[in-house]
């Protein structure tokens, strides 16, 4: 059964690589070679231009793909602008005034905060 199946494999491998003849005159044939070459390229391109290839001093190891073409410049975020600074308090000796808000994303408002009540004076037996 294996012969068989080798000589079956061998018959469609003489019968594949027998050439026929061709013609080249035409556009379209041209771009058919050219469509042949582009897929060849990028099927077999990367032995060469990818990350290694197994040369005649060893394996050979590239730190991009494009030998010819500097790595992508990296850019950092502008530095942002210092915010000035806003006085959120205003004190009185009753109370205060808070400032709320950022003024951007919520408005300001100024908010009353009345300072507690002092506390009750202590009984006068209490005293010392």
């Amino acid at each position: 059964m294996r012969r068989i199946i080798a000589v079956l494999a061998l018959g469609t491998m003489l019968v594949g690589l027998y050439p026929t003849p061709t013609r080249a005159d035409a556009a379209t044939d041209a771009a058919l070679a050219l469509g042949a070459f582009a897929v060849f390229n990028q099927l077999w391109a990367h032995a060469y231009w990818g990350y290694g290839y197994g040369g005649p001093h060893g394996y050979v190891v590239r730190p991009y793909p494009y030998p010819y073409y500097p790595p992508p410049a990296v850019y950092s975020a502008p530095a942002q602008p210092s915010v000035p600074l806003v006085q959120r308090e205003v004190v009185f000796p009753h109370g205060r005034y808070v400032l709320r808000g950022d003024g951007v994303t919520e408005p300001y408002q100024w908010l009353w905060v009345p300072n507690p009540p002092p506390p009750p004076a202590l009984p006068p037996a209490a005293q010392p």
